[in-house]
């Protein structure tokens, strides 16, 4: 087939568009539906649902007398519309799911209908492509072989489009642009091949083997019966006749259900290694994608040559058990012990390497066992039944439907019932029963001692699958450094969102680990940031009586909330379930044990979503989501984000943000600060300065001008009504109004120089993400807040005091200088 290369390379470039639609798609779709694993999993669902389908029924719906070639181009041309169109109705849809969303299954159910909406016209088209190529092919194990190259081709260009997306298209340029490229390369695939079947004519074979006349054509197709194939004889392998034999279907099944189910597990652990920045996961995605890619390619080899390829199936699946082992153990004892001094350098891109190796080296094996399993799934599956397409169509449909279930299953119930330890496990044993649905009857007599030695020998490196290690989870990508330090991990936990862990120093405080990382604690520093962001939320606003919290982490931001006397209800919400459950269990002594307050309610949902759907209003609103270079955790530093919850507040309202100096860039900082203000213009920033050296920041923002009367809320820190706000405010070293707006750093007039250079974060491009994930490894806290201090002028107007009280005031500003 000499126009079969040319091919290859246009596969490559629609794995290429394919990819990066998926990445915009996600993003786009995640600001709509929320970014929580449920609506993730839904919307992976719908993804890779309407590939399904579009592998399942394309083949049926589109007339078998058209060129093949002319329906690929068509089909390239659909998806190029749609995803124009789909990037530009996001709006409209935006304002049907506010309209008809909700919380909790009704809500899940309309999550999955918008994306159903939005995704399955495209990705119908994507299943179709191989399934319609495949007419184009010999109906023979070795014609079947070619589509293990193309399909090769197409993971190659799917591992450039991933790759291409992350690193450079969204970092530079928005979601619209990074659209266009795509719809670029679908339409040069479109115009490549439409070429090749002007050149190359299809010769139509029917079921019994004979063909029309020759010369005559019928629609786009030359038929002639010199070439008529014949179907290979398969009798051999020990399967039947049937085209989509039920073991080679079920087994295609089980191994994209390993694949998608590795996928899941795999990426929670690379990202605790790592950092769960949208590097490291373009990164795991491109990893596993040239695995996938490589074996597709040597499968395709292999089909070509061997008389079995049904039994070569079978080995694949044994020996991505022994990968899946491998990637089991060097996750857990490997990677969270690799010293490297890459990460101190501050040169990111060569950190980025060193990650894309240390990725490599943990979890190829397996993926290239599954693309060589899917290109010999599909030799074995040669008919001769005169429509190939609809035979690769059902196999493409059946290794989806186990990598739906697998994806969903794995990260909804598995890990978070059963955790990473066992659900591997479960992947192991499905690995085995794929290969043995295959090689028990395929093989002969004396083969089948081969077949059961292997078989055990598999399930023997069941029990081996290590669980994660608690330094992991707490420490991530500094678990190297933290396993030479004393402290004693208290608990670990696996949330269908996040792992958590709590820790105790040998001081006895209390440290509360998520995404890596301490996220909160009971140490002074922390402490002093957590109950100025709670308190600033409470004492500003005249009266605070219904507070929204986003976010509960250790609990003790919501805690000094609780505490105020003119609050009457707080509402927490939080993505991961376990987090308020940990929280009340082990930091109720240092968060005014708040999970139990009868005043709190706690939403389990993403806090995008909440707002989006709530009719609800508030008169304060604090938001202390995770760090910026976590992948999902900027939709809620966005500016149409802040707009949202600006609507969401009542008359005279205020919304605080907590903004970190720590691991992050001048950069990212001014994004952040940027951003906010623009959603609040007369908005104003605190300092957390702890022992002479700068760690975060508190933004605030009010609707109207504010107006804080600093002898008036002396007076009431004073009251007895408020000696539990002016207690929590002394236990973090704050000694009343005039020491907590002391720490005033300055408005967003006074910033307009420093910020001149900044760049706003927008729902279409979510720019932060990329900037935080370029700085993650940087401590330039001190020099930023120099900075910021830089442009502070007293501010005329807003602290309403006594003289005493403002000379009191500036002195306290002017010892934050020093």
């Amino acid at each position: 087939m000499p126009s079969s290369a040319l091919l290859v390379l246009l596969f490559a470039g629609s794995g290429a568009a394919a990819l990066i639609y998926e990445v915009v798609w996600q993003q786009l779709l995640q600001l709509v539906i929320g970014s929580s694993t449920v609506s993730l999993g839904v919307l992976l669902g719908a993804f890779m649902g309407g590939m399904c389908l579009g592998s399942l029924y394309a083949p049926r719906l589109l007339d078998r007398r058209r060129h093949p070639l002319r329906v690929y181009a068509a089909l390239e041309v659909a998806i190029g519309l749609t995803g124009v169109v789909l990037l530009w109705a996001m709006p409209v849809v935006t304002r049907a799911y506010v309209f008809a969303g909700g919380i909790g299954p009704v809500g899940v159910l309309v999550r999955g209908l918008i994306a159903a909406i939005c995704l399955v016209p495209p990705t119908f088209a994507m299943g179709a492509t191989l399934p319609v190529v495949a007419r184009w092919v010999e109906d023979s194990p070795s014609g079947r072989a070619w589509l293990g190259w193309f399909y090769a081709g197409n993971l190659v260009g799917a591992v450039i489009g991933c790759l291409g997306a992350g690193f450079y298209l969204l970092r530079v340029f928005d979601m619209a642009v990074t659209s266009y490229v795509a719809v670029l390369l679908n339409v040069v695939v479109a115009a490549g091949a439409w070429a090749m079947s002007r050149s190359a004519p299809m010769v139509l074979a029917t079921h019994a083997g004979n063909a029309h006349a020759p010369g005559t054509v019928d629609g786009d197709v030359q038929t002639g019966g010199h070439d008529t194939w014949r179907p290979a004889d398969l009798s051999s392998a020990g399967i039947s006749t049937l085209g989509l034999r039920s073991p080679l279907l079920f087994s295609v099944a089980l191994s994209g259900f390993c694949a998608l189910s590795a996928e899941v597990v795999w990426t929670r652990m690379l990202a605790l290694n790592f950092g769960a920045t949208v590097y490291t996961f373009s990164i795991i995605l491109g990893v596993f994608l040239v695995g996938l890619g490589a074996g597709s390619t040597a499968g395709a080899a292999i089909g070509q040559r061997v008389r079995h390829p049904a039994q070569a199936f079978g080995w694949c699946q044994l020996l991505a058990v022994a990968g899946m082992t491998w990637s089991a153990y060097a996750l857990a004892h490997v990677l969270p012990y690799w010293s490297s001094s890459i990460a101190s350098s501050g040169n990111v891109w060569a950190l980025f390497r060193e990650d894309l190796w240390r990725a490599t080296l943990a979890i190829l094996p397996a993926p290239v066992m599954w693309g060589a399993s899917f290109s010999l799934a599909l030799a074995a599956s040669s008919t001769g039944s005169g429509d190939g397409g609809a035979v690769v169509g059902r196999v493409y449909a059946a290794n989806t439907v186990g990598a739906i279930v697998g994806a969903l299953m794995t990260s909804l119930v598995l890990v978070p019932d059963i955790g990473s330890q066992h659900a591997q496990q479960v992947m192991q044993l499905a690995g085995v029963a794929a290969a043995l649905l295959l090689l028990w009857p395929s093989v002969g007599a004396s083969s089948r001692v081969v077949a059961r030695v292997g078989a055990v020998m598999s399930l023997g490196l069941v029990p081996l699958v290590p669980s994660v290690p608690g330094i992991l989870v707490a420490y991530g990508r500094h678990s190297a450094a933290w396993a030479k330090q004393p402290g004693n991990i208290i608990y670990v936990g696996e949330g269908m969102h996040a792992s958590i862990a709590i820790s105790r120093t040998e001081e006895g405080h209390l440290n509360y680990h998520n995404a890596g990382k301490i996220q909160a604690s009971s140490q002074p520093a922390d402490m002093r940031l957590q109950r100025m962001l709670g308190h600033l939320t409470t004492l500003v606003p005249s009266k605070a009586r219904s507070v929204l919290v986003i976010g509960c982490g250790a609990g003790v931001t919501a805690g000094a909330v609780s505490v105020s006397p003119s609050v009457d209800r707080v509402t927490i919400v939080d993505i991961e379930p376990l987090v308020p459950r940990v929280a009340g269990q082990f930091m109720g002594p240092v968060n005014h044990d708040v999970v139990r307050n009868p005043k709190v309610r706690i939403i389990a949902d993403d806090a995008r979503h909440f707002l989006q759907t709530t009719t609800e209003t508030f008169d304060a609103i604090t938001s202390d989501p995770l760090d910026p270079w976590v992948k999902g955790a900027a939709t809620l530093y966005t500016q149409e984000f802040f707009e949202i919850a600006k609507r969401h507040l009542n008359p005279g309202g205020v919304m605080t943000l907590y903004v970190q100096l720590f691991e992050s860039s001048p950069e990212a900082v001014k994004s952040e600060v940027a951003t906010f203000f623009s959603a609040f213009p007369e908005g104003l920033i605190f300092g957390n300065q702890f022992e002479g050296h700068a760690i975060d920041t508190v933004l605030l923002g009010q609707v109207e001008k504010p107006e804080i009367w600093v002898d008036e809320l002396e007076s009431m820190l004073r009251s007895p009504a408020f000696a539990p706000v002016d207690s929590s405010l002394v236990q973090a070293g704050l000694y009343g109004a005039v020491d907590l707006f002391g720490n005033y750093a300055g408005r967003a007039s006074d910033l307009k120089g420093w910020l001149a250079d900044a760049q706003i974060n927008h729902d279409l491009d979510l720019r932060l993400q990329y900037l935080a994930g370029l700085g993650m490894n940087l401590h330039d806290g001190d020099a930023i807040y120099r900075d910021i201090l830089a442009y502070r002028t007293f501010p005329d107007g807003l602290f309403v005091a006594s003289d005493s009280t403002l000379d009191r005031l500036k002195a306290a500003m002017e010892g934050t200088k020093e």
